[in-house]
């Protein structure tokens, strides 16, 4: 018998690891590109200079940002110590220019313009991400049990940074979102009587809990339309909501409100995090509610709102 090619090698460890599948996707492609970078060379013949060469050239001649080359640094390390078994040590390569722009954000009143061009769930998701200060996905990957009406907060799993966190609950949105949950419980019963009605468990709990899979609480609070194929197991399910449909309306429901911005789903996200600074609250109960390690990511938006103020909010002496 053969063994297991490279990238099915890679693959295995990465579910071993209970990484994402979008992880997954992109640790192979940079393997990939790594390998016919150098010629199809195997990993096992190449070492820290190969992986600089390829990092440099990616920055240089390719023009990636600093986050992608973070990421394609990433996989290769996972390939030469979770597979290879091997360490690469110091790695000195050219690094990428750090993108140092802030972030767009949108008024109160310009949220409202787009949410109101808006309609059923694609408005709900909207309305949801801008008062919980939730990452699209973060909102898409909610479970029933993560949804605490009576203390008007939210469970947010499979985080950037793969940590739990709690955020709040518009006190606006728990009859929207009882509504929501209401004719979602329809579609699962229904899904159900029809022998479906399982949905994904993270980190193998499928195989600790046989029946948790088919049980109300695990279900997606924003489920997809239609029944799919579980790529890894092939097992259909109902997966939740692709991402591309709310990136789709919102630029539509922008352009449509007249906004002379770029808008995606992120920017409510940003608005979320800037209007709480402005209405007072303190720089670290923002840090919590968005769930950044480092305060020093979230003092960007007080950057931000220096900008929106005008300057740094000081009084110039030309004005007296």
């Amino acid at each position: 018998m053969h063994p297991p090619k490279l990238l099915d090698q890679v693959r295995a460890a990465i579910r071993l690891k209970h990484y994402s599948s979008r992880t997954e996707a992109a640790y192979v492609q940079w393997i990939k590109r790594f390998v016919l970078f150098h010629n199809k060379r195997h990993p096992n013949g190449l070492g820290a200079a190969e992986v600089e060469v390829f990092l440099t050239h990616l920055a240089v001649a390719d023009h990636i940002s600093a986050s992608t080359q973070n990421q394609a640094l990433a996989a290769l390390l996972f390939l030469y110590r979770e597979v290879l078994h091997r360490e690469l040590g110091a790695i000195d390569a050219v690094r990428a220019r750090t993108d140092r722009r802030l972030p767009s954000v949108l008024t109160r009143d310009e949220v409202q313009q787009v949410i109101a061009h808006l309609t059923g769930t694609h408005a709900l998701l909207a309305r949801l991400l801008y008062g919980s200060g939730l990452r699209l996905l973060e909102c898409l990957r909610l479970r029933v049990k993560d949804v605490d009406i009576e203390r008007r907060a939210l469970l947010v799993r499979d985080t950037k940074g793969n940590e739990d966190r709690v955020t709040v609950l518009p006190n606006a949105l728990v009859e929207p979102i009882t509504d929501h949950l209401r004719a979602v419980r329809c579609l699962h019963v229904a899904d159900l009587a029809r022998g479906y009605g399982a949905v994904y468990l993270p980190d193998a709990l499928d195989r600790k809990y046989p029946n948790a899979a088919r049980d109300w609480v695990w279900q997606y609070v924003f489920p997809s339309d239609r029944l799919s194929v579980d790529p890894r197991s092939g097992v259909v399910r109902r997966h939740h909501a692709d991402e591309s449909g709310l990136q789709k309306a919102v630029r539509a429901a922008a352009r449509a409100a007249g906004i002379p911005k770029r808008v995606s789903p992120h920017i409510f996200r940003h608005s979320f995090a800037t209007h709480l600074l402005e209405n007072g609250y303190d720089i670290r109960t923002v840090q919590e509610l968005l769930g950044h390690k480092n305060v020093k990511t979230t003092m960007i938006y007080t950057h931000v709102l220096q900008r929106r103020r005008g300057g740094l909010a000081v009084r110039s002496p030309l004005d007296g």
